[in-house]
């Protein structure tokens, strides 16, 4: 499998983490599993069909897809027919270029996009990341992302900031929050911090260059103990520790 990443036009950086392109390989076929990172992309199909939701949903030659928020992994097969391109959305950041439903009516789903919000295919293929950049930059809604701070606050902690002290910090109610959170990204603040606190957990996990025990890690992270990693790390990975 070949895959690789693209920085977008800098005016775009506030809103796009990413564009992306995964090309299979001779005689591939294998599942390839995606963890929940608190953001929402947009997919087009280049090559043949492919699974993706864990086998229930099929992507078709030449058809754009949004692929909500998750709150878990999510399998999609590659084999050597395999040719997709997309974009990493910020979190919030939708709603900035697509009109649409609150979010949370998108969580771990896959939805075709209608024609008029679709990529043109002939476009993709001369040279997808250039027009992307063009297709976002004329589409752009509004510049502000009302979660801005919230999410900032979220990441500097680490996703360890109680629901209700990012509430407070930022001026609002709790159930404010929750509202914005399921509109704008589709998850609710407390799905979300802990998916941001699981990815630095699986982070530090990684880093081959850190020789931390579990336990470590897991107080580090904010985790009771090492039980309570080992389970996040299950929930959103369906992995163990040792098999990352």
């Amino acid at each position: 499998m070949k895959y690789k990443k693209i920085k977008p036009y800098k005016e775009l950086a506030h809103f796009i983490h990413f564009y992306w392109e995964l090309k299979g390989t001779e005689n591939e076929k294998q599942w390839e599993r995606v963890f929940p990172d608190g953001c929402a992309g947009i997919i087009l199909n280049l090559g043949n069909k492919c699974l993706t939701d864990n086998g229930l949903f099929s992507m078709e030659f030449g058809k754009t897809y949004v692929v909500g928020a998750m709150n878990s992994f999510k399998d999609s097969f590659i084999d050597n027919d395999t040719h997709l391109i997309g974009v990493c959305l910020k979190p919030a950041t939708f709603a900035n270029f697509y009109s649409y439903a609150s979010q949370n009516e998108l969580t771990n789903d896959t939805v075709e996009l209608e024609k008029s919000n679709s990529f043109r295919i002939d476009k993709a293929f001369e040279n997808p990341f250039n027009y992307f950049d063009h297709f976002y930059s004329e589409r752009i809604k509004t510049k502000t992302n009302p979660l801005h701070a919230v999410i900032d606050h979220i990441h500097s902690s680490n996703g360890t900031t109680s629901i209700y002290d990012l509430a407070k910090r930022n001026f609002t109610t709790v159930r404010q929050l929750e509202r914005n959170f399921r509109k704008l990204i589709g998850l609710s603040p407390k799905e979300y911090s802990n998916i941001i606190r699981f990815q630095n957990a699986l982070s530090l996990i990684k880093d081959s260059k850190q020789n931390h025990s579990l336990l470590a890690i897991a107080f580090e992270c904010g985790y009771y103990d090492h039980s309570h990693l080992s389970n996040e790390i299950k929930r959103n990975t369906g992995l163990s520790p040792s098999l990352l």
